[in-house]
């Protein structure tokens, strides 16, 4: 059971005042989160130009190794960030500061190749599922590579949809016995409901401006060291995140 920080995903840049968009306001952030009490940081590297951009993970998580040593890093691979599934998987191979895992979205066509390469090159997985759906399509994949986690991500804005969404995919997990470590979170207005509800099944969580801006309380937090101190508060209040 581990709170992840999602510093900065697609958000564009005016979101937040503090969202972090280039390298070194993503090293501060990363050590903030840490310091607050993630165990891990997942990262959307941006270029110059503060777009994302794979071939700006080398610079990135080197920078990111240097101020966090130990901690694990992850990335995403979304379709969208090249909007092109060769240049996808070009930039990826390319990748010379590799990250520790990177998330896959299996809603995405080209999900299989993409997670093919991340095994070849010695990156974990971390299958996205925001569906049940998804989750079918993991568990009947005929050569899926090993997992290094399954990535229950819930978009759906009603939290009684939403409940039903992560319970079905994860009755699809168990049906198909595939066993390995769980990370849940929302969206927006169900961030905080995740949040305790992965504390509930004892599988792991994130929060961030990734995922949303505001505390428990509804009000916008200062950045993302604000957010992780009121996840850990709720996921383990007696101050032992395992």
């Amino acid at each position: 059971m581990i709170v992840q920080a999602c510093i900065n995903g697609a958000r564009p840049a005016g979101y937040h005042p503090n969202l972090p968009l280039t390298v070194d306001a993503m090293v501060r952030d990363g050590v903030a989160s840490i310091e607050a009490g993630a165990a891990e940081l997942h990262i959307h590297p941006r270029d110059d130009a503060g777009r994302e951009s794979l071939a700006a993970v080398d610079d990135t998580v080197r920078a990111m190794r240097r101020a966090c040593t130990g901690t694990l890093i992850g990335v995403s691979t979304g379709a969208w960030i090249e909007a092109d599934a060769a240049t996808t998987r070009e930039r990826i191979a390319a990748w010379r500061e590799r990250p520790d895992y990177a998330s896959v979205n299996l809603c995405e066509p080209d999900a299989p190749a993409v997670m093919a390469l991340l095994d070849r090159i010695g990156v974990g997985i971390e299958a996205g599922l925001a569906t049940i759906a998804d989750a079918e399509r993991l568990v009947s994949l005929p050569d899926c590579p090993p997992l290094f986690r399954v990535l229950i991500e819930i978009e759906e804005q009603d939290v009684n949809k939403a409940e039903e969404i992560a319970d079905g995919i994860a009755q699809v997990l168990a049906e198909a016995g595939l066993s390995r470590p769980i990370l849940l979170h929302g969206f927006d207005a169900t961030v905080w409901h995740f949040v305790r509800r992965a504390r509930e099944r004892r599988w792991s969580t994130r929060v961030g401006l990734e995922d949303g801006p505001s505390k428990p309380d509804g009000t916008l937090a200062r950045g993302n060291a604000e957010l992780i101190a009121a996840a850990v508060a709720i996921f383990a209040p007696n101050g032992c995140v395992r």
